[in-house]
C-alpha cells in the first residue's frame, strides 16, 4: 500500500469533501465533532485496556477505525484554518525535543 503524507492527507480530504461532501462543516461544527470522535476512542481504549466492560453495543467498535475518523476532522480542521500539519508537527516536534530532550530520562517515576 502506498504511503500517504500529511501533505497528502491534507489534499485527499479536501480533494474529497469538493467531490463528495458539498463543503466543509463550519469550523465550530467539527470542533464538535472531533470532540465526539475523540470519545470514541477514549471509550473503546478504556473497555479495552481499562477496567469498565464493553457494552453490546460497543463490541463491534474498530480501534483503527475512530482513530480514522478523529485524524479525518482533525484534517478538515487544519485545511478550513490554514494550518500546514507538517510544518506544524515538524515545529512541535523541535518544540517538544528541545524542552524535554533530558526531562524524561531524567523522571524517576519511569525508571
Amino acid at each position: 500500500m502506498e504511503q500517504i503524507t500529511l501533505d497528502d492527507a491534507q489534499r485527499l480530504v479536501d480533494d474529497w469533501i469538493k467531490t463528495y461532501g458539498v463543503r466543509y462543516f463550519n469550523e465550530l461544527t467539527n470542533m464538535a465533532i472531533l470532540t465526539e470522535e475523540v470519545g470514541e476512542v477514549a471509550r473503546i481504549v478504556s473497555r479495552t485496556y481499562g477496567e469498565q466492560s464493553f457494552k453490546e453495543s460497543d463490541k463491534n467498535r474498530d480501534l483503527a477505525d475512530e482513530m480514522a475518523d478523529v485524524l479525518w476532522v482533525l484534517l478538515c480542521l487544519a485545511n478550513q484554518t490554514g494550518v500546514n500539519l507538517t510544518e506544524a508537527f515538524r515545529k512541535n516536534l523541535a518544540k517538544k525535543t528541545d524542552r524535554d530532550k533530558e526531562r524524561h530520562s531524567n523522571n524517576k517515576k519511569l525508571d
